[in-house]
């Protein structure tokens, strides 16, 4: 459970993130949004957490750092996808 638990809230953070920078063709890119989520989630998220000296509990630092991790990957994955295009 604790598993899906974490792929759900990569996913919401991921779709999150791709709320805030703009959605690309009108729609959600859910493959991004998974792994843009759990690779902002693990890096931004637990980066938040160690720092604020919550430590690794489900706090706002931790939340916060996820989706900022998150608009970090999924900036990154669309300026690489926009310069292999050209």
């Amino acid at each position: 459970m604790l598993i899906l638990g974490l792929i759900l809230f990569g996913m919401l953070i991921g779709a999150l993130a791709q709320l805030i920078l703009g959605r690309k063709r009108g729609r959600i890119d859910w493959t991004m949004a998974i792994v843009a989520g759990l690779v902002g989630s693990f890096v931004g998220g637990l980066l938040a957490s160690l720092l604020s000296g919550d430590g690794l509990e489900l706090r706002p630092s931790g939340i916060i750092g996820s989706i900022v991790g998150a608009i970090i990957v999924t900036a990154i994955w669309r300026f690489a996808g926009d310069r292999s295009k050209a």
